[in-house]
């Protein structure tokens, strides 16, 4: 099967679970459904910015030459929604008889493999769709142990005429190269901004949700692409009466932009008991982690000129690397608080 990598952007999937078949969702009350749910595409067509992917699967489906497929990228950017439009286009309204979802990260081994996914391939349909296939999708795919991916392989190749499998992941790297070299790979990128802001007015419009200019910018900058996280944020904030900068950061828990301004001038001008002292205090008050105010001040000074050489730039991401890294395998909030501000303060010193 050739082997074809392709860039696409998409809307975002449903919420993803365990199971051994889909269970294709009632709409007749989607005023109760999660924003995710209830603006999720279903057909192909719906799916932004895709037009050129979508008349390859389109071909694919039409042509009846439909192969094994993965899927990879970074969350909320349609992974799952593409596959289950396909899945509606090739078998029609009782596509849940003829498809089976899991999910990786629940179950990743063997025991998997071969009861659930190898019966359900060695069955052939009593009823004909058009298509004499059915369809396997596994979500995060990258979950599974090297064992399992390893049986999976055979099993792919032991059923081609029975089942069609699609990968679904977010690190490809995780993925055996085994699995990937019988598979088209379809690369998902980020949203591009335009896309989503667009969406976002729309469904404002649709939900009678008022949400201002710096609150859509704000929305964009926090979800970097991923638009389920939009839709999520987006409901989550719909009860206030305007939705602004203020509010969605304050709804996010993530510090506000004037905040890390404080904190960037605190680093820079204040003795290193004062900003110790402040930055402290500033954590306590909003409940803010300090991986939180690492990432921030790294996007700080993508956005502002900062005193600071590249040499002295390179110095100071190293230190916050492995203040980042000390953070993740339980190292003490106070002291790589310190070490945060003592690494700025050198920095400066290298710099002048």
């Amino acid at each position: 099967m050739s082997d074809k990598e392709v860039d696409i952007e998409g809307m975002p999937s449903k919420n993803k679970g365990k199971g051994k078949a889909i269970v294709d969702r009632p709409t007749k009350h989607k005023e109760h459904l999660p924003w995710v749910e209830k603006y999720r595409p279903h057909t192909l067509s719906d799916l932004i910015s895709l037009e050129y992917i979508t008349s390859t699967l389109n071909k694919f489906i039409n042509e009846g030459q439909f192969p094994h497929l993965l899927f990879y990228g970074p969350p909320g950017t349609g992974k799952t929604s593409t596959i289950l439009a396909c899945a509606k286009k090739l078998f029609g309204k009782d596509w849940n008889a003829s498809v089976m979802e899991l999910n990786a990260s629940d179950e990743r081994g063997i025991d998997m493999v071969r009861e659930d996914i190898k019966g359900f391939a060695s069955t052939r349909k009593l009823f004909s769709t058009g298509n004499e296939f059915k369809l396997v999708i596994l979500d995060e795919a990258d979950g599974l142990t090297n064992v399992a991916q390893n049986a999976l392989r055979r099993i792919v190749e032991d059923y081609a005429k029975n089942v069609r499998f699609c990968f679904i992941c977010n690190n490809v790297q995780r993925l055996n190269p085994a699995l990937q070299s019988r598979c088209t790979r379809f690369r998902f990128r980020p949203l591009k901004q335009d896309k989503i802001r667009s969406r976002i007015e729309e469904i404002a419009m649709a939900e009678n949700v008022n949400i201002t200019e710096d609150g859509i910018q704000a929305l964009l900058k926090l979800c970097a692409g991923d638009m389920r996280r939009v839709l999520n944020i987006l409901q989550s904030c719909s009860s206030r009466d305007v939705i602004d900068e203020t509010v969605i950061y304050n709804c996010t828990g993530y510090p506000h932009p004037k905040d890390i301004e404080s904190i960037m001038n605190s680093l820079a001008n204040d003795e290193f008991s004062t900003s110790y002292s402040k930055i402290k205090i500033f954590m306590e008050n909003l409940s803010i982690s300090l991986n939180d105010i690492i990432t921030e001040v790294v996007n700080y000074f993508k956005i502002y000129d900062y005193p600071l050489s590249n040499e002295t730039m390179a110095y100071f991401f190293k230190k916050l690397r492995s203040i980042e890294h000390n953070l993740n395998t339980g190292g003490n909030d106070t002291i790589q608080l310190a070490a945060l501000i003592g690494a700025y303060k050198n920095a400066l010193k290298k710099s002048k």
